[in-house]
């Protein structure tokens, strides 16, 4: 759910914004405004939405290309397929995840650290409307298993490269194809790893507040970099990591850090604090969260990208303050990234706090693509 550079995030969105970036002969525009009657407008070139959101307004997002075509009005149906959760085994390790929809392109949810595919519960139904969509529990977290680390010596464990392999292994054993993926945070990484690894795989990647990962040991100075693995062997190997644990697992401290990184703290509600609380009381939990926080090496997302095959979005939320979109904005400078979109008001897990516009993107970005593809097959 949150960056490696720090615990969780999310915003609101109720002023007219722009994005600031725009690529390859097309529009791409954000629009908020009241209305009384809540609506869905389809047009060749425009996709619209409205729905009622937590601070009394009814929102209404437009995205506009030049060339979209869109083919179905999602969510307006009254009511949204159900979500179903299983099991998967992968490599001898039970894999949590959730599966939605019966038709149209596969859609592959990637969550953040601390997270889990409950973080898409607000996505997930929608999508389905048009979509075959599945959200997974990274291994280690959520209801995924969670090996200790210490198992595998000094092999690390939990890399970009492992979640990387579950998951194309995953599209390969239970999608049976390739997918879209949309990923958030450190699910973003996750996503670009896997791209580059098995680029047949992956249609197009929306990276959501991508994690900058400013706690990379490239990102420190010479001088500091002793006195950094000097701290992360202390919280792995005494009870100063335990003490750190412990102090965050408990439902203030977790309500306390979403609250930080919420733009609407409206939506920092006792569910939220619930599903990303308890994965984390699971036995083996506690390793893998200072195994994480530990991790200062593996790819950075500016490494990746210009490898990666398929076309890729940007969207970020402007009120992120542990990913800033200062920072943010560069990745959309990228030959392969075709447009970066401001979220206005939103934090750093745009598609908990903003779901209306977040399922909006998507349902874009996928319906173009998957025009794309057909029409050159």
């Amino acid at each position: 759910m949150a960056s490696s550079t720090s615990p969780f995030v999310i915003s609101k969105f109720d002023f007219p914004v722009s994005n600031s970036h725009r690529k390859k002969g097309f529009e791409s525009s954000v629009h908020f405004s009241r209305v009384d009657v809540p609506c869905m407008a389809i047009s060749s070139r425009v996709y619209s939405s409205s729905r009622p959101i937590s601070n009394g307004f009814e929102s209404s997002v437009h995205f506009s290309r030049l060339d979209d075509k869109i083919v179905s009005n999602p969510g307006t149906t009254g009511k949204n397929p159900q979500v179903h959760s299983e099991i998967w085994n992968w490599r001898g390790y039970s894999i949590r995840y959730q599966y939605s929809g019966e038709n149209g392109p596969v859609l592959v949810l990637i969550h953040g650290f601390g997270a889990n595919s409950d973080h898409w519960r607000k996505n997930m139904p929608v999508l389905a409307n048009s979509s075959r969509v599945y959200s997974i529990d990274l291994i280690g977290y959520g209801y995924s298993d969670k090996p200790n680390p210490r198992e595998f010596g000094a092999k690390s464990f939990y890399t970009f490269e492992t979640w990387a392999s579950q998951l194309n292994d995953f599209c390969t054993e239970v999608v049976k194809g390739e997918a879209f993926f949309i990923c958030n945070s450190i699910g973003g990484v996750v996503g670009l790893q896997a791209a580059v690894m098995e680029p047949h795989i992956c249609k197009g990647i929306i990276l959501l507040n991508i994690s900058l990962r400013m706690l990379h040991i490239k990102k420190q100075p010479l001088y500091a970099r002793p006195f950094i693995r000097t701290f992360q062997d202390l919280l792995r190997n005494t009870v100063l990591g335990e003490f750190f644990f412990k102090a965050v697992a408990t439902p203030q401290s977790v309500r306390n850090i979403l609250c930080q990184c919420y733009n609407d703290t409206s939506q920092v509600t006792d569910e939220l604090v619930e599903k990303i609380l308890l994965p984390g009381l699971e036995p083996g939990a506690m390793d893998v969260f200072l195994e994480f926080i530990c991790y200062s090496g593996g790819p950075l997302p500016e490494e990746l990208l210009p490898m990666v095959k398929c076309p890729v979005l940007v969207a970020w939320g402007d009120k992120d303050p542990w990913e800033p979109i200062e920072l943010g904005r560069r990745y959309g400078e990228f030959s392969n990234v075709e447009d970066f979109i401001v979220l206005p008001d939103v934090g750093h897990c745009p598609q908990d706090e903003a779901p209306d516009l977040v399922n909006s993107l998507i349902q874009t970005f996928v319906v173009r693509h998957s025009s794309v593809i057909a029409s050159s097959s």
